[in-house]
């Protein structure tokens, strides 16, 4: 007879009230396909590890990695140790790891290969006998997506995509997710012919950062801003995500794909959704995901696609303190490429409450510095009962939320400069995670992956997000085809001459972090 074992999620004698326990995943295993990939190696690898380190998975938890290398157990233990020792979060502790070692294992093949994947079979299995897994079992596939659907059809063919007797089996994908919209439609039909939507777990890790679920927080856990978060008061938002760098050795990725596939379909129209969706019955994943899929079918183009959008390519400039070159003479890239660095597009939210206000997404590389950031900008007060010099350095007061690196909360607000004389300037007032908790926050990935391992799914984009911002993307990415090469910006500065000029002709300007 089996033994039933309770996880803290399910455990009847546990009140779900007591925030003293937190959440830890019942007996598991992990199956990482890529394991040689740097998402692994910088990430993946060091998030289980902190997962384990804060006690947060089961005694009994087991990492299984799979790729073509002659590895035994002992090597890809290696491996994972040299990768936790340099990118872990939280300090290294010898019991800690020797207790995840015990259950870490490796499987040689490639995704072809069916004999791998019947080591693999063979391989879950011992596990369950000798750590406890108990048939539960996730797939994270940190591979290209031109692979998914091989490695999906071997975990059908093997049987591991199958659970029994109350066990779960469930799949995580990395963005992105489909190149447009048919080829994402076909995706999501490949992998729901063999998991069912509610074991399908599309992983953006900008959904697992502290201040993207602060957002909801700030929106409805407080009563002073919903009076204040919709047209009637709100000029514009902007949504930025800015690197610094460029694309290094990802060429064989990146081009091709470019910023607006990259970060614009998922990360940044992601913010916002969870910024422009009205308020969900519950934090359930059902009733967010309606909400957001509401405000994404609402989103609308604008009518001049030349003005309404703009794309830039980084050319060689200095860059702190350092010479840099230019995208089109990285290794790799084609000196006739039109895959865009920098992307901007101008959209409106068509609902009652956004109706009319302009919302500004821009990404780039080789910008003029590392932020990511969801603004939003409030309009002027329609009388001010000062003299024009007295209010000549008052700009609009705004609400910044800082994604990173500096995770916070920044509101710009007009205030008296002490003095006789009566003079308004911008002030701003500051929250910064690390000044007002004293636990650190954790990585995205930790989250995400402790929420796969739970079987929790707020914070993971359903299919119909996925094809939602495909709709939006794709007639930009079309109109992008036809115009030819992007206009080149130089590395450091702000993007193309374009992309400033899509705002001053609404006679606003993007805001400099």
């Amino acid at each position: 007879m089996r033994t039933r074992i309770w996880t803290p999620t399910e455990n009847p004698l546990r009140d779900p009230r007591d925030r003293r326990l937190p959440r830890i995943a019942g007996p598991c295993s992990l199956v990482i396909f890529g394991v040689t990939g740097d998402l692994a190696r910088k990430k993946l690898m060091p998030a289980v590890y902190d997962l384990a380190n804060r006690g947060l998975l089961p005694p009994g938890f087991a990492l299984i990695g799979f790729a073509r290398r002659d590895w035994a157990d002992q090597d890809f233990a290696q491996i994972v140790h040299d990768s936790v020792r340099e990118h872990a979060r939280t300090e290294f502790r010898e019991d800690v790891w020797q207790e995840l070692c015990r259950g870490i294992r490796f499987v040689a093949g490639d995704f072809a290969d069916e004999a791998a994947f019947d080591t693999l079979v063979e391989t879950v299995l011992d596990l369950d006998r000798v750590r406890g897994t108990q048939g539960n079992h996730a797939f994270y596939l940190s591979i290209p997506p031109k692979f998914f659907g091989d490695v999906v059809q071997q975990l059908k063919r093997s049987g591991l995509s199958v659970s029994a007797d109350g066990a779960w089996r469930r799949v995580v994908i990395e963005k992105p997710f489909g190149h447009d919209l048919e080829s994402a439609q076909h995706l999501n039909e490949t992998i729901g012919e063999v998991f069912p939507s509610g074991s399908v777990f599309r992983i953006d890790h900008y959904l697992g950062k502290e201040t993207v679920q602060n957002l909801l927080a700030l929106r409805f856990a407080n009563t002073m801003f919903e009076p204040i978060w919709n047209a009637n008061y709100v000029d514009h938002v902007q949504i930025t995500m800015a690197e610094d760098i460029g694309i290094g050795g990802r060429a064989g990725y990146y081009d091709g794909i470019g910023a607006a596939r990259d970060v614009i379909q998922n990360h940044l129209l992601q913010l916002l959704a969870l910024a422009t969706m009205e308020e969900p019955l519950t934090f359930s994943a059902r009733d967010v995901r309606l909400e957001k899929e509401k405000v994404l079918a609402a989103v609308t183009l604008p009518e001049d696609l030349d003005l309404g959008t703009a794309r830039g390519q980084y050319a060689a400039g200095w860059q702190g303190g350092e010479k840099v070159i230019g995208f089109l003479e990285e290794d790799g890239i084609s000196p006739t490429s039109t895959t865009e660095t920098f992307a901007a597009v101008r959209l409106e939210v068509d609902t009652r409450r956004w109706a009319g206000v302009p919302f500004y997404l821009r990404t780039g590389k080789r910008l003029g510095r590392r932020v990511t950031e969801l603004a939003v900008v409030f309009k002027r007060a329609p009388h001010l009962p000062f003299s024009v010099t007295d209010t000549e350095e008052l700009g609009q007061n705004a609400l910044v939320l800082r994604v990173q690196p500096d995770e916070g909360v920044t509101l710009r607000f007009g205030s008296k400069v002490p003095g006789t004389q009566m003079e308004v300037r911008d002030v701003n007032m500051d929250f910064a995670y690390g000044d007002s908790f004293t636990e650190n926050s954790p990585e995205a990935y930790e989250r995400l992956i402790l929420d796969v391992l739970l079987g929790d799914p707020p914070l993971f984009p359903r299919h119909e997000e996925v094809e939602l911002g495909w709709k939006v993307l794709d007639p930009i990415l079309e109109h992008w085809a036809e115009s030819g090469q992007p206009e080149q910006y130089d590395a450091g500065t702000w993007g193309p001459a374009s992309a400033h000029a899509m705002l001053a002709r609404d006679g606003r300007q993007w805001r400099r972090p």
